[in-house]
């Protein structure tokens, strides 16, 4: 029986058509990105020959990953992957799909790992030189999912000692998983939050710098999200209780017996809990607090050095 002829942009068109009648908001983008998973052709290779053939089995395969992505599936769950900070990121249904935003807490990590060991004021720093970080800081990712926050920061900061902790036996194999992909060493445990910190009397080992990506969004609120976030995003990662500030009460005040003085916590927050969290910060000792926009100007990330009381 004689095979169907299918073209790059035959198949590539159906696929922006099925995707948009579903629904679906970057239904160009999503289509091409499937495109290029299935086939590994890139742009400059299509728009010079978009009537290239394309084999039917292979054609097939796209279109049923079209399939998949117009029932509202995440396209990260269908390739396994997101990128995040240049870096590619194993990702499936146990943790939160990595964002752009949360590359503003990282930036900013880095930049105050980078800088902690200068004498002069922050502002006077470099805080571009990798030779500002002092072998053996200490650094903890509370809800670290992926762990996509401590190994970038990793990745860009050699020298440091990195952990990452979560409630999830399954997003942590992910974040090992991730680590290995990466080839970073880092130190996982399984915790809900400082749990596993609490039978140490008197913690040897406190953090220079301690970041976090917690729940934050309000229960009420999570019904109505897009479905690839309310449907396929682990709930334990998105739901921060009624008001939306109960992960940043419990790590705020458990975190002041496990971080050194003069050492700085970091929270990713919604776009309006930047006075909130402001506020318990300052209620448990922190101080010199900042609160960072992200790229469209709106609130993502509060910054507070611990001052010893």
């Amino acid at each position: 029986m004689k095979q169907r002829i299918f073209t790059l942009q035959q198949i590539y068109k159906e696929g922006a058509s099925r995707l948009q009648e579903a629904g679906v908001e970057e239904s160009l983008l999503d289509a091409w990105y499937l495109l290029e998973y299935v086939t590994g052709i890139s742009k400059a290779s299509y728009y010079g020959d978009p009537g290239r053939e394309v084999e039917e089995e292979q054609a097939k395969r796209y279109l049923d990953y079209i399939e998949v992505r117009s029932r509202r599936i995440p396209l990260q769950h269908i390739t396994g992957e997101q990128e995040f900070m240049g870096y590619p990121f194993y990702v499936n249904e146990h943790v939160l799909i990595p964002r752009q935003d949360t590359e503003v807490l990282v930036e900013e990590a880095i930049k105050i790992i980078r800088k902690m060991d200068c004498k002069t004021s922050l502002e006077g720093c470099v805080a571009d030189s990798p030779k500002l970080v002092k072998q053996g800081k200490m650094i903890l990712d509370m809800c670290t999912g992926s762990g996509c926050i401590i190994l970038s920061i990793l990745k860009m900061c050699p020298g440091v000692n990195g952990t990452g902790c979560d409630i999830s036996e399954e997003a942590l194999k992910v974040a090992k998983r991730n680590a290995k992909r990466l080839g970073v060493k880092a130190g996982f445990v399984r915790s809900d939050l400082f749990e596993a910190w609490e039978n140490v009397e008197s913690p040897k080992d406190k953090y220079d710098v301690i970041v976090s990506n917690p729940p934050y969004i309000r229960t009420a609120v999570i019904e109505e999200l897009e479905e690839e976030v309310r449907l396929h995003d682990p709930r334990l990662a998105l739901d921060g209780k009624q008001d939306g500030l109960y992960f940043y009460r419990r790590i705020v005040k458990n975190s002041i017996c496990h971080i050194k003085d003069g050492g700085y916590l970091m929270f990713e927050i919604g776009y309006e809990q930047g006075k909130d969290v402001s506020g318990i910060m300052k209620q448990y000792g922190y101080r010199n607090i900042v609160v960072k926009k992200d790229l469209a100007g709106l609130d993502r990330v509060v910054i507070g050095m611990y001052n010893k009381r």
